[in-house]
């Protein structure tokens, strides 16, 4: 019978005005390390709605081009609706982070997340003030 262990911890995140995007890399694999599952998914969320995660290689011209990419999509100098009922200028950010997702599930392997070389994983704010931002981490999978 196999039989899966379930981890459950959360890394905590200070995140500048929108978008500021921060690598968490190291933190989830010192939660892997702390979980001592060896093969397994670990998913992790952003709670919050103007938060978002995904990977990308964190480099300046790559989170220059994300941020740049981002803002075409939802452009803050928009019309939103949001605005209409809440008059708090953050309209553009619920829409950014809608599109680009508040969670992600990587494979872990020989007790290491798994991405590529050149691949980190990163929390993004997209509102227009300054968050800590809580990531929810669940890994699942065998410890031996």
């Amino acid at each position: 019978m196999n039989i899966s262990t379930i981890y459950f911890d959360q890394v905590n995140v200070q995140l500048k005005t929108g978008i500021d995007i921060v690598d968490i890399s190291d933190e989830l694999q010192e939660l892997i390390k702390k979980s001592k599952i060896v093969n397994g998914t670990l998913n992790a969320t952003v709670v919050g709605s103007t938060g978002s995660i995904t990977t990308i290689e964190f480099e300046p011209g790559v989170v220059e081009d994300l941020s740049r990419a981002i803002n075409r999509i939802a452009p803050p100098d928009l019309e939103y609706e949001h605005e209409k009922a809440w008059h708090d200028g953050n309209g553009y950010s619920h829409v950014q982070a809608a599109l680009m997702g508040p969670s992600i599930a990587l494979p872990v392997r020989n007790g290491r997340l798994t991405t590529g070389t050149w691949q980190q994983v990163v929390v993004i704010n997209h509102d227009n003030k300054g968050r800590r931002r809580k990531v929810e981490v669940t890994i699942i999978g065998r410890d031996h």
